[in-house]
């Protein structure tokens, strides 16, 4: 997990034009595919879909903190850890206008699954700190996304 800086992240995604939604995404070194499912008209299903992308950074982020506390707290009883995500829409409990699909909210759910043999109070921290991933903090928090164009 990088610390921050003063220094921005650049992250490029480029959707060539000859492509339906086969996108490469680069971050310094790294490359990789998104895509849509073919179940998506025009989708090739040749990479995770942007909500699989959004999951891998808040599931990675998470077991990289939790990983990071167990061994400053040294608990080497902590065998492994992983976790499974999911995302969908729901509408709240406390829904208005139920029929707009705007009205549904977006949930993500994530399940930490910690092999050992760990104590429930362990397990009641390793919760907590799953909560405290800067990702987690940043989704949580209040986000203001900025958006310009440049015409080349």
């Amino acid at each position: 997990m990088a610390k921050n800086s003063d220094k921005k992240k650049i992250v490029h995604a480029h959707l060539p034009q000859e492509e339906t939604y086969t996108t490469t995404l680069t971050a310094g070194k790294h490359e990789f595919l998104g895509d849509e499912p073919k179940s998506v008209d025009g989708g090739k299903d040749e990479g995770p879909d942007p909500y699989d992308y959004l999951l891998m950074s808040l599931g990675s982020c998470t077991v990289m903190t939790i990983k990071m506390y167990v061994q400053h707290k040294g608990w080497e009883n902590v065998e492994d850890i992983y976790m499974e995500l999911r995302h969908n829409k729901r509408h709240d409990e406390d829904c208005q206008n139920c029929e707009d699909p705007k009205s549904r909210i977006d949930v993500i759910e994530k399940e930490v699954i910690v092999e050992g043999d760990i104590t429930d109070e362990q397990l009641d921290k390793i919760l907590d700190i799953s909560q405290k991933c800067p990702v987690h903090r940043t989704l949580m928090g209040d986000i203001q996304l900025e958006s310009s164009i440049t015409k080349k």
